[in-house]
């Protein structure tokens, strides 16, 4: 069994001048010429580093013959927060290539946007695979499928001549080999990769021949999360960032330089890993302003911060 070693204090959560919360993990910051800006805990380790994949693995889509409009190639890197228009267009998208949700794979699910899902539920709706959040990259998987002849049926089984073919693009973006393979919560097989080749694909992704993810990704930042969500919010405010987060504390990001980051949060905390990724980006020179912390509330008011812990 693999096990992630300790990492360093990089978020302290403070309320009323008491540090009554700390978030330890792993970071690594790249240069853009690929030298190792800054390295804090052990960014070599394999790590499933989740949904901050999905714009890999849409990379191996495109490499399969995949062809879809910025849009669409968006959602298929998104983890959307289940808006009507996430939800249309998917839905869209399915039936341009003669299918429909029940081709999809991915479990139902509700929308994980707050808002999202109070609209949702105020609607009366029930759990829906497309309102999973991954459904984007679910019904990009199925059209290269298609693209391709194979049967779409299936297509998230690890032997599928689809994860066989994006379980290689992942390894050459990545340059190294996949370390370890699980299931991801939306039912696709996902791939261990240390944090550095994590950062190193970010930095393909955004100055490689073929920018098609990251132009994507840098028109429609709304699509690959959602409105207020960390990812979102730093592509609207960093002029030519990709970002992408995931689940149990996972976040990586790419300036159009080619300065990347890939970070891990030990105990899987979001909250950590947004606050996190904004202060590893000032150290490629990005003034993140108000992103680097997050109010604390007691009683509704601001009586505190979650922010960097004191020394990176």
């Amino acid at each position: 069994m693999i096990r992630l070693s300790d990492g360093v204090r990089l978020v302290e959560v403070e309320r009323g001048g008491v540090v009554e919360s700390v978030h330890t993990g792993h970071v690594v910051v790249l240069d853009a010429d690929g030298g190792t800006r800054l390295s804090l805990g052990d960014p070599r380790q394999p790590v499933f580093a989740r949904s901050s994949l999905k714009p890999l693995q849409a990379a191996g889509m495109l490499a399969a013959g995949l062809e879809l409009e910025p849009a669409e190639l968006a959602l298929a890197t998104a983890s959307h927060s289940g808006s009507p228009l996430h939800l249309r267009l998917i839905e869209q998208l399915l039936a341009a290539g003669g299918l429909s949700e029940q081709d999809l794979e991915c479990p139902p699910a509700l929308p994980i946007g707050i808002e999202e899902q109070r609209e949702y539920l105020r609607s009366g709706q029930p759990e829906r695979r497309l309102a999973m959040n991954c459904s984007g990259k679910h019904a990009a998987m199925l059209l290269t499928c298609l693209a391709n002849g194979w049967v779409a049926s299936g297509y998230l089984a690890r032997e599928h001549p689809l994860q066989r073919a994006l379980a290689g693009s992942v390894a050459e973006l990545a340059g190294e080999p996949v370390a370890a393979v699980a299931v991801d919560g939306c039912g696709a097989p996902l791939f261990g990769l240390s944090l550095g080749g994590v950062a190193r694909a970010y930095q393909r992704l955004a100055t490689g021949a073929d920018q098609r993810i990251a132009d994507a990704m840098r028109s429609h930042p709304e699509l690959v999360g959602g409105q207020g969500r960390a990812a979102t919010v730093l592509m609207q405010r960093v002029g030519g960032l990709i970002a992408k987060d995931g689940a149990e504390g996972c976040f990586a990001a790419a300036l159009p330089d080619g300065g990347a980051i890939a970070l891990k949060i030990d105990d899987g905390a979001a909250r950590a890993a947004d606050i996190a990724v904004a202060r590893a980006l000032t150290y490629l020179g990005v003034d993140v302003g108000e992103l680097a912390t997050t109010p604390v509330l007691g009683g509704g008011e601001p009586v505190g911060l979650i922010r960097p812990a004191d020394g990176w």
